[in-house]
């Protein structure tokens, strides 16, 4: 399983490159991605095309309370149950909506199993692709155990360069393995280099993406000739010995 995770802040485009992402990924290999929907905004069913269903955080707050949601089976039996009921199936995609943060109380037994659960999950797919919110607090609640690639999603401003180095930063906390980690300078021919930062890649402006949100169509409209997709795919194309190194180590 290779797991790419996408961060970036509010207006970034870092939703849209997620999308996309799932949409070359699912392309290319034929077979369903896992797509998480980490930010408590939850955007990225809409812009895949599909209604999210009962978040995770329903579950985490059903886990958390003292009464299982269903008395005829335990709290852990409860929660995977839950969780399969949670996902979203569509075509060349599932997926999981995290939802809202965590509320006030103790929550670290509810996290446990959820993140037991998403392993097992996510260990069913070949590629999970995760839209984070920056603070990345899904991440930093370690509620998965590793990312291969971490794409921090900016526009090459003053305040773009500065949300990378702070995203940058709080990688360095997260109590989780990362493979590697880039930015991507979104809706640009030409991004900034930045001291210890790996640059990714650009990905340009695209009227096509631009057309299809204000006709209301989605991410899955767009053709795969579109200059968005094409520098998409060449980025994925660099980190190709990334993924591919993990999947391969899985099917040995």
């Amino acid at each position: 399983m290779a797991t790419i995770a996408v961060s970036g802040k509010g207006g970034s485009g870092k939703t849209t490159i997620a999308a996309l992402i799932i949409k070359i990924i699912a392309g290319r290999t034929g077979k369903a991605v896992l797509g998480v929907d980490a930010d408590p905004n939850a955007c990225l069913g809409l812009t895949l095309g599909v209604e999210p269903g009962r978040t995770v955080a329903d579950l985490r707050e059903q886990a958390a309370s003292k009464t299982p949601g269903n008395p005829g089976m335990d709290r852990v039996r409860t929660f995977e149950y839950g969780i399969q009921q949670a996902i979203t199936e569509a075509k060349g995609f599932d997926l999981v909506t995290m939802g809202h943060p965590e509320g006030p109380g103790c929550y670290c037994a509810a996290n446990n199993i959820l993140r037991t659960f998403l392993d097992k999950l996510g260990s069913q797919y070949e590629h999970v692709v995760m839209d984070n919110e920056a603070g990345m607090e899904h991440l930093s609640r370690r509620t998965t155990n590793k990312v291969d690639l971490l794409c921090i999603v900016a526009e090459p401003t003053a305040v773009g360069i500065i949300t990378v180095k702070r995203i940058f930063d709080l990688t360095k906390s997260l109590p989780i393995i990362i493979g590697n980690i880039g930015v991507i300078w979104n809706k640009t021919d030409a991004g900034s280099d930045i001291d210890g930062i790996n640059i990714l890649g650009t990905v340009p402006f695209d009227e096509a993406i631009s057309q299809a949100a204000m006709l209301g169509k989605t991410i899955l409209d767009i053709d795969r000739s579109s200059p968005a997709i094409a520098s998409l795919e060449k980025i994925l194309d660099s980190q190709m010995c990334i993924l591919n190194h993990d999947s391969s180590n899985q099917s040995d």
